[in-house]
C-alpha cells in the first residue's frame, strides 16, 4: 500500500520514507572472494526517518552562543542605530529564531529587536520609513519586509525590527505593519519564551527548513505557533519520533490549517494568522499536500 493512501499512526514506513540506499552487489562480493581479496565493507544499513531528519538540521545548526560569529552584527550595527535613534533608543538585543533556537543556517542569521522610548515623537510607520532611509544612506540595501527590514551586514542576514515602547513594566512594544500599514502591540520576550520552552524546536527547524526549500511565504511567528498548535497534547521526543511528528504537522497543514485562526499570545487581538491571504495559505495547503504523497524524505527536505 503506497503512503499516500494512508495515514501513518505511529510514525512512517522507514523504508518507504528515505533515500535509497547504494552499495556493492552480491556478484562483487563473489569475485573479491574468488580472487582472494579483501570482502568489501559491509553494506551500511538505511538510516530510519528520526536519522535522516536528524543528520540535516544537524548540518543546519546555527551557533547560537555568546561567542557565535553572527552576534558580531550587532556591534557592528550598534553605533549606526545608535545615532539614527538618538537619546530615544533603549536598547538592541536578539529576537526571532536565532533567540527562540528555531533558526537554520540556510535562513536569516539573526533578528535584532531596536526598542524605542514611548516619548519618540514619529509614527510608527515614519519610524519604520526613516530607518530604511538610514541604512540606505549608511551604505547598505535594505529590503522592506512585514515588520521588519533586512540588511546584509559582512555576508550575515539581519533583519532589523523597530519597536516603540508602550509598557515599560510588561516589556509591551508597538510595532509597525507594512502590508496591513497599521500598527500592532506584542512582546517579544514573550514570543521568545513562548517557541523557547515549547520543546517542538526541532519540528519547526524541520518545516522551516521545508518552507524554503519549497519557496513559499510563511511567516516564521506564524509558521511556529502553526506548529504548536498541530502537535498540541502530543508526546514530545523521544515519546513521539520527529518524524512522525512533522507528518501530523504536515497533515495539519493540508486539512486544517487554512481555516485555523492563530492569535498572538502576548496580544490576543493580534490575530496572526490575517498576515496571509486565502491564496497563500492555499499555497502552503497544496505544498503540504505534495509531500504527503512523497515516497522518499529526500523529497520533502533535504
Amino acid at each position: 500500500m503506497g503512503i499516500a493512501s494512508r495515514e501513518p499512526l505511529f510514525g512512517l514506513d522507514a523504508n518507504l520514507l528515505l533515500p535509497r540506499p547504494s552499495g556493492g552487489t552480491n556478484s562483487l562480493l563473489a569475485l573479491t572472494n574468488a580472487l582472494g581479496l579483501a570482502p568489501p565493507p559491509p553494506h551500511p544499513r538505511p538510516m530510519t526517518p528520526d536519522e535522516y531528519l536528524h543528520s540535516v538540521l544537524a548540518r543546519e545548526a546555527v551557533d547560537s552562543g555568546l561567542f557565535s560569529p553572527v552576534r558580531s552584527v550587532q556591534a557592528t550595527l550598534q553605533p549606526i542605530l545608535s545615532v539614527w535613534a538618538n537619546k530615544y533608543l533603549i536598547g538592541i538585543h536578539p529576537s526571532g529564531s536565532f533567540a527562540k533556537g528555531t533558526a537554520n543556517k540556510r535562513g536569516t542569521d539573526i533578528d535584532l529587536f531596536i526598542s524605542l522610548s514611548d516619548s519618540t515623537p514619529e509614527t510608527l510607520k515614519q519610524i519604520y520609513d526613516l530607518l530604511f532611509k538610514w541604512m540606505r544612506d549608511a551604505g547598505y540595501t535594505p529590503k522592506r519586509q512585514n515588520v521588519s527590514i533586512n540588511v546584509n551586514v559582512g555576508g550575515f542576514d539581519v533583519d532589523l525590527v523597530p519597536a516603540r515602547l508602550q509598557n515599560a513594566l510588561q516589556n509591551d512594544h508597538s510595532l509597525y505593519r507594512r502590508k496591513a500599514d497599521t500598527w500592532t502591540k506584542t512582546n517579544v520576550i514573550t514570543h521568545i519564551h513562548h517557541i523557547a520552552l515549547s520543546g517542538r524546536q526541532s519540528e519547526i527547524r524541520t518545516l522551516k527548513l521545508w518552507r524554503n526549500q519549497k519557496r513559499f511565504d510563511f511567516p516564521s511567528f506564524y509558521l511556529e505557533m502553526t506548529v504548536l498548535a498541530a502537535l498540541k497534547g502530543r508526546h514530545m521526543v523521544p515519546f513521539s519520533t520527529l518524524a512522525d511528528n512533522v507528518w501530523t504537522v504536515l497533515v495539519y497543514l493540508r486539512d486544517t490549517f487554512p481555516n485555523a485562526r492563530v492569535v498572538d499570545p502576548a496580544n490576543t487581538s493580534n490575530v496572526i494568522s490575517d498576515d496571509l491571504t486565502v491564496a497563500e495559505k492555499l499555497t502552503i495547503k497544496a505544498a503540504a499536500e505534495r509531500a504527503l504523497s512523497a515516497k522518499y524524505w529526500n523529497e520533502i527536505v533535504v
